[in-house]
């Protein structure tokens, strides 16, 4: 699609002016905001690639926000175009068959999980609505949170295989219902890590 863009005539200015005309929903912007102010450690893992998605959130003050922005790597040639790679490199497949050939979310959760090693009890709130959020919402175990988009395929997987699921289920609609869901995790979560914690710590 980008060769095809490139073909004609467009830039990759004209491609970023684009980007950034990309509708997000107010409240969805405030939450971001709002769990990264509350100390949330806030990844983005997305089958997208990176120009797209630092273009959007720096467009939207929302880039330092995020520690971490797990996808497609890109790089401006020296012709001025814009090249996607796969993140996963496809003369090593990753063997899952829920994911497509580039990249498996699944293998990116575990990673971060093993990352933490033994703070495994921080809890993991994952938000998506494509198909290829299934695998890594089966990598979440009791205690985590999915927060799937209704009537999107995530949501629908969910349904038909919600024997597979241990994590809570949590359904949204628009940047509302995220925002207020996200926010009431997040305090939920916060009180149960002060109880769990011995007298000195909360002093």
């Amino acid at each position: 699609m980008v060769k095809e863009l490139h073909s004609q005539g467009r830039t990759v200015k004209d491609i970023a002016e684009c980007l950034k005309g990309v509708p997000l929903h107010q409240r969805t912007a405030a939450a971001i905001k709002s769990a990264h102010a509350l100390g949330c450690d806030l990844k983005v893992v997305s089958d997208a690639n990176k120009f797209y998605i630092e273009t959007i959130l720096k467009h939207h003050g929302l880039y330092d926000c995020f520690s971490e922005i797990i996808t497609n790597p890109t790089l401006v040639d020296e012709h001025g175009r814009l090249q996607i790679f796969p993140y996963n490199d496809l003369a090593s497949p990753h063997g899952c068959h829920l994911c497509p050939s580039n990249m498996c979310k699944g293998i990116v959760i575990k990673r971060i999980q093993t990352s933490i090693g033994p703070r495994r009890e921080a809890k993991f709130i994952y938000l998506g609505d494509g198909n290829g959020d299934f695998c890594p919402i089966l990598k979440l175990g009791k205690g985590d949170h999915a927060l799937p988009r209704k009537d999107y395929p995530l949501w629908e997987l969910i349904r038909s295989n919600q024997e597979f699921v241990e994590a809570e289920v949590h359904e949204w609609c628009n940047g509302e219902e995220l925002e207020q869901i996200l926010l009431a995790l997040i305090d939920r979560i916060s009180g149960e890590d002060i109880k769990k914690a011995p007298v000195d710590e909360i002093r």
